[in-house]
């Protein structure tokens, strides 16, 4: 999956799958985790989100099943 760069001092950047609905974020410490039944609207809000730390944890991280990649 090809990530984008993201403007953010922890988040390096996202990808998103629109057919699985899978978002992938890479971390500034070079984990990178999958989050699967994202929808392209949310995916979109996050990676355009002026603080894309804060959408991430409010509405990201507790809400979608994830999976460590790497």
């Amino acid at each position: 999956m090809e990530r984008k760069r993201v403007n953010s001092s922890r988040i390096r950047s996202a990808g998103y799958d629109r057919q699985k609905r899978l978002l992938e974020i890479e971390f500034g410490d070079q984990r990178i985790v999958s989050y699967s039944g994202v929808s392209a609207e949310v995916h979109r809000q996050f990676v355009n989100a002026p603080s894309p730390v804060s959408f991430y944890e409010d509405k990201i991280a507790e809400n979608y099943p994830e999976s460590r990649v790497r």
